[in-house]
């Protein structure tokens, strides 16, 4: 993408962020739960808009109330989903210290993980399933970090946990970005050492990019076997619509330490 239009991309995220940071302080608390999730999905489609990305939602009908379970490419991921279904995300707790994400995130549902800290998941499982428990959606990203898309990381069945307890199904959503040709892209994968400069720089650079967004069916919260059977079920459900390989391992390449979930 010619540098001009790159830097009037940039331009028109920066108004958008100040945007969606003045319609989170001003308006959001004013709303009801329908126009805040309304409000979330339309500011969600636009930042994809601006940054490239067309959305290719295939979702049928979701049970309301379900934890939506995604593998996990990029922090853009969580914009994708709340374009397509808006809900509220789990994610680590130190997102909250991200500059304007952080911030948007903390004030727009998203319910915060301190990881190794049993008492603090207890009390986040809570606040889940009183999400869920109200019709409303939540999703996480079960593999706990990102990866490139090429290959599935294990699934922690122990986030699952607030959908068994709560008696609501799970729906396993599979997560691609494609080029014009159809072909995957790992333009917006944020991993390994990538800053988040550097993957928004690359899609940037991608010009054009489609997000697919693949729902499977949902899952019943009593299946046999608990939290560890769902885990694994959704994980063969996301690799079935990504056309991965059934012999999948648990290290993807380049995988890990950009976690974002």
């Amino acid at each position: 993408m010619a540098r001009p239009v790159r830097a009037y991309r940039l331009f028109r995220l920066a108004v958008h962020l100040a945007y969606g940071m003045a319609v989170a302080a001003l308006l959001y608390p004013l709303f009801g739960r329908t126009w805040r999730l309304r409000l979330k999905q339309r500011w969600s489609t636009q930042l994809l808009g601006i940054l490239g990305f067309h959305l290719k939602a295939r979702l049928g009908a979701l049970p309301p109330g379900s934890l939506l379970v995604a593998n996990h490419i990029s922090w853009i991921d969580i914009f994708v989903i709340n374009a397509a279904q808006p809900a509220a995300f789990v994610s680590k707790a130190e997102v909250r210290q991200w500059p304007i994400i952080g911030w948007l995130s903390a004030r727009t549902d998203t319910v915060f993980l301190r990881r190794g800290s049993r008492g603090h998941a207890k009390i986040v499982n809570g606040e889940i399933g009183a999400i869920l428990g109200r019709g409303e959606f939540a999703a996480l990203f079960p593999e706990g970090t990102t990866t490139d898309g090429g290959s599935l990381l294990h699934f922690h069945g122990a986030l699952l946990q607030p959908a068994i307890e709560a008696g609501r199904p799970i729906v396993p959503l599979a997560l691609s970005y494609h080029d014009r040709n159809g072909r995957r892209s790992t333009a917006p994968a944020y991993i390994g050492d990538d800053s988040l400069w550097d993957c928004l720089k690359s899609i940037l650079a991608a010009g054009w990019l489609e997000a697919r967004v693949d729902a499977a069916e949902a899952l019943p919260w009593d299946l046999a076997g608990g939290r560890k059977a769902l885990a694994q079920q959704a994980r063969e459900e996301i690799a079935r619509r990504l056309m991965l390989p059934e012999d999948l391992v648990d290290e993807a390449p380049r995988a890990a330490l950009a976690d974002t979930a």
